[in-house]
């Protein structure tokens, strides 16, 4: 029997929210997982966290991370690597004294993680470089998978395909009360995922219900075998290119809350440093333990 540093961790968390739960695997660099090894770990997940996030020692690199949620391997896991993070710096005092650390994606490459506890309570990853994809899709087709109509859909700003990790399908709505409440059918959106190319679909409003915040969203990833993901680094990350893109943001820091009028809202920093956008917040470790296999 093989057993493994094993933690429960919910990202992005903020005062009372729940954040977002990954379960984090720790490997030694000796220590190896085959790819049906690590779905399968994935699938006896499923309903318990949203993603596992799989983090091993590299002689290369500093950590190497796969993403896996109970569907398929995933190509990059914001949320997941936030929680993997942060727990392993905050809870390590040699990388609790380092300003950054090198991570390695396996489908996503080399990025950063930036340790920024010790004054802001957060880890920042830099987030995949933008693929520009473009949306044709007609705002009514969008409007009626979503049970909306579409008057609620705002024409201030574009609807939008941007992939920072995923294939984010970016879709402004009116207002916040509107965007809170849609809780569409997940077999239909995951149907009308599949057939447009999209991983995710993120709603913003420009109205927010605490002012200290610059937006709020709400991203649903039925693709990956649940409907609502209620703190997402990679679905913001786009939104982040998206609000570079349209002239939104110019860059300094700021805060996303997240979530539906189901839950506590959830937290998600954004800023840009040399360059790159980052995304960023805080974890809560949940279980500690260990994983047998």
């Amino acid at each position: 029997m093989r057993e493994y540093s094993y933690k429960k961790v919910d990202a992005f968390t903020s005062e009372k929210s729940r954040g977002n739960p990954a379960a984090c695997i720790y490997m030694e660099d000796d220590q190896m997982l085959t790819d049906e090894e690590m779905l399968d770990i994935a699938e006896q997940h499923k309903g318990f966290v949203s993603e596992v996030v799989y983090c091993r020692k590299s002689p290369e690199f500093g950590f190497e991370l796969t993403y896996y949620s109970s569907e398929c391997e995933v190509d990059f896991c914001g949320h997941g690597t936030i929680a993997c993070m942060y727990s392993l710096i905050k809870s390590t005092p040699q990388f609790l004294s380092m300003d950054e650390l090198v991570i390695h994606t396996r489908r996503k490459g080399v990025l950063k993680a930036y340790n920024r506890i010790p004054d802001q309570d957060a880890v920042f990853i830099t987030a995949p470089k933008p693929v520009f994809i473009g949306a044709e899709l007609l705002l009514e087709s969008i409007a009626q998978i979503l049970g909306l109509e579409s008057s609620k859909i705002s024409r201030e700003y574009p609807i939008d395909i941007i992939d920072a990790g995923l294939a984010t399908l970016i879709v402004p709505v009116g207002t916040l009360s509107d965007e809170i409440n849609m809780f569409p059918h997940e077999q239909d959106l995951k149907e009308f995922c599949i057939s447009n190319a999209i991983d995710i679909i993120l709603f913003f409003s420009t109205e927010v219900r605490d002012k200290r915040n610059f937006a709020h969203t709400r991203v649903f990833a039925p693709k990956f075998g649940y409907l609502e993901d209620p703190a997402t680094g990679s679905g913001n990350s786009a939104f982040g290119y998206y609000m570079l893109k349209s002239g939104m943001w110019n860059g300094n820091t700021i805060s996303i809350e997240q979530g539906g009028a189901n839950m506590e809202f959830n937290t998600v920093k954004l800023t840009t440093f040399n360059g790159n956008l980052l995304f960023g917040g805080r974890a809560t470790d949940r279980i500690i333990g260990k994983y047998y296999l």
